[in-house]
């Protein structure tokens, strides 16, 4: 960027005017040091000038609500490895510190909070901080995330700074996640109206009266069958597993996380197996269930998530009792190349985090715009994908994020939901005894004991509302028209999660940037035979 000024002859203290930099979570924080370090050490500028420049420059986009992610690095290291950079943080601190104690006179528990260096033990780097005292906007990336940013996370600079704060809802490219992976039902959608929705995605609301079409919606049941036969394929060859393309997909593909609850998921699944051996004559809504993620190297329970996941499915997927009923996959190697096949096949999508944990997701627009139902809590971006695409396209169960923390405040004891409820206790206890890890009792007991002990993203909490709400979702898959009319509105209805609204808002808003006509010339007017 620097050199780009010196070729343009434009002077060091323009750098804010010719570029804005966008703080993709807390990760490249330490940009705000370096800058400074080449504005101060290498062009030269006042450190007030410097400082003016680098906060026009920056803006901080918060992407999580775990503590655990909002980076902190140890003193002793950051000394060692960037002296200079320390160097600087620490007058910026010095600075800002001033700054805060004249606006919070006498809090000095805020200002303690408030301090870009942990001083409460082994001191540390808070890069969060850092980010949002060097950045001239923050924001969060759905409408409950930015509000619980102001409420909790960042809640001492928000009463700094409260204009610096605003919302930007996540999107998704529907070049990508639409035209590219599900062709034929871009066609589809291009032959009824046309092929501009392709740059202005709200035009899919034009769909809306299609729903109702009984033609129409037999060719989009159609081309939902052709994709999870196409998915049925993939999954035969990276796992040899033989899935029936009819039953209804249920997908639940992302990171590996407790918050995620993934084994909410598995305890469901177990729940169906669980209901089937008991009665086999048992009627029941052929499923295939789908995962994929992955979970960080040193996350031990993650890992453990995904055993329990395939060691539920190497049982259910050979005892003849369940075998045209229930089958469990989880997809290797979870990618983008493997999300274009997923998302196209999906009837129903699994957005079951614990209310208040996920900031938005994009997972989930992008089986919405590809008309999967999704089955969700109220959390991240799924509340405004539910109130875009309507309550009634929706399946929604579990607590929301105020009676989350308020069930906290008052003491929450998962052992109480374990004896009270007798299907819970079943599905539990059938995985506590090892038939699933071929009789080893030891191998999930991690799991289980956390469950049962502290259950910090209250599963348990929450099993009998998804277990009720899975029955619903049952209920109308083994209706197609119904099904159908609602899967097109969630397409029709999914315009906002375009990242073409979500780019425009922060060129509007943060960066302040306005288009730029490009004239496209024929070859022949730019001299090319």
């Amino acid at each position: 960027m620097l050199r780009i000024l010196r070729i343009q002859r434009l002077p060091v203290d323009q750098f804010h005017v010719k570029f804005a930099v966008q703080l993709n979570d807390t990760h490249p924080s330490i940009a705000i040091a370096e800058l400074m370090r080449l504005l101060v050490d290498e062009a030269l500028l006042p450190w007030a000038e410097a400082w003016q420049v680098t906060c026009q420059t920056f803006a901080y986009t918060n992407h999580t609500l775990l503590p655990e992610a909002l980076e902190r690095w140890p003193l002793e290291v950051f000394g060692r490895v960037l002296p200079r950079h320390l160097q600087i943080i620490q007058e910026i601190n010095a600075q800002f510190l001033e700054e805060a104690r004249i606006h919070f006179l006498g809090d000095e528990a805020r200002i303690a909070r408030l301090s870009l260096i942990d001083e409460s033990g082994e001191r540390y780097v808070r890069m969060a901080h850092l980010a949002c005292v060097g950045s001239h906007a923050i924001n969060g990336v759905a409408e409950l995330h930015s509000e619980l940013l102001k409420r909790d996370v960042l809640k001492d600079f928000y009463e700094l700074w409260p204009q610096k704060f605003s919302n930007k809802t996540n999107g998704v490219t529907p070049r990508r996640w639409m035209v590219l992976s599900n062709p034929k039902l871009a066609d589809l959608i291009s032959e009824h109206i046309g092929a501009d929705w392709i740059k202005d995605l709200a035009q899919l609301r034009t769909l809306e009266p299609l729903a109702d079409n009984p033609e129409f919606r037999a060719r989009w049941r159609e081309i939902k069958q052709h994709n999870k036969q196409e998915f049925a394929a993939l999954a035969l060859r990276r796992t040899g597993l033989v899935i029936d393309h009819k039953s209804i997909f249920d997908v639940l593909v992302k990171r590996i996380h407790e918050y995620k609850r993934q084994h909410l998921k598995v305890l469901h699944i177990v729940s169906l197996y669980h209901a089937v051996k008991s009665n086999p004559a048992i009627e029941m809504l052929p499923r295939t269930f789908i995962f994929g993620g992955k979970a960080a190297p040193g996350y031990h329970l993650a890992k453990l998530m995904i055993k329990l996941i395939t060691a539920v499915g190497e049982v259910i997927n050979r005892d003849p009792d369940v075998r045209d009923r229930l089958k469990v996959v989880f997809l290797p190697n979870f990618n983008v190349t493997n999300g274009q096949r997923v998302y196209p096949a999906a009837d129903l999508s699994e957005q079951i985090s614990t209310a208040g944990k996920e900031a938005s997701g994009t997972g989930n627009m992008k089986f919405s715009m590809n008309g999967a139902l999704t089955i969700g809590t109220l959390d991240g971006a799924n509340i405004e994908i539910r109130e875009e695409v309507g309550a009634d396209n929706f399946f929604l169960f579990g607590l929301s994020a105020p009676e989350v923390f308020a069930l906290k405040t008052q003491g929450y004891r998962p052992m109480d939901y374990y004896n009270a409820n007798q299907g819970l206790r079943d599905v539990i206890d059938l995985i506590r005894s090892g038939s699933f890890s071929r009789g080893d009792t030891e191998l999930f007991r991690p799991l289980i004991d956390g469950l049962l002990n502290q259950d910090p993203y209250l599963v348990l909490a929450d099993f009998q509302s998804y277990i009720e709400c899975q029955a619903k979702v049952a209920e109308t898959y083994a209706s197609p028209e119904r099904w159908t009319r609602m899967s097109i509105l969630n397409t029709a209805r999914s315009g906002k999660f375009s990242s073409d609204r979500t780019i425009r808002e922060y060129c509007a808003d943060i960066w302040r940037v306005k288009p730029v006509p490009i004239q496209l010339l024929t070859h022949a007017e730019a001299g090319i035979a």
